[in-house]
């Protein structure tokens, strides 16, 4: 059984950053790619970025050059460091694991307001 667990969501001003994190467990991370996902209130959830196992990355244009996404297979976690943050960025951010089965993780709120 797949767990993917995000964390460092919360409330930030216009400019500022935040570093999500999505730890996994249960299953082969190395070897999947991995994405995260966000959805505004009454949005659609629309990718955001993904990395491959070898660490290829895509973006959405609303966000090159603002995000990165990372991962550290021995700990089985992906970093998605998100600078220069504005109030479109603000959602529910989701973690995804790619594969046989998609799996998704809970969701973290990012609020972005002065």
């Amino acid at each position: 059984q797949v767990q993917l667990v995000e964390s460092g969501g919360g409330l930030v001003q216009p400019g500022g950053s935040l570093r999500l994190s999505c730890a996994a467990s249960g299953s082969s991370f190395s070897i999947n790619t991995m994405g995260w996902y966000r959805q505004a209130p009454g949005k659609r959830r629309d990718l955001v970025a993904t990395i491959t196992s070898g660490g290829s990355t895509n973006y959405a244009d609303s966000v090159k050059g603002r995000f990165t996404l990372s991962r550290d297979n021995a700990k089985n976690t992906v970093y998605l460091q998100m600078n220069s943050l504005k109030p479109e960025d603000t959602a529910v951010y989701y973690c995804k694991m790619f594969g046989l089965h998609a799996y998704w993780g809970q969701g973290t709120q990012v609020t972005v307001s002065s």
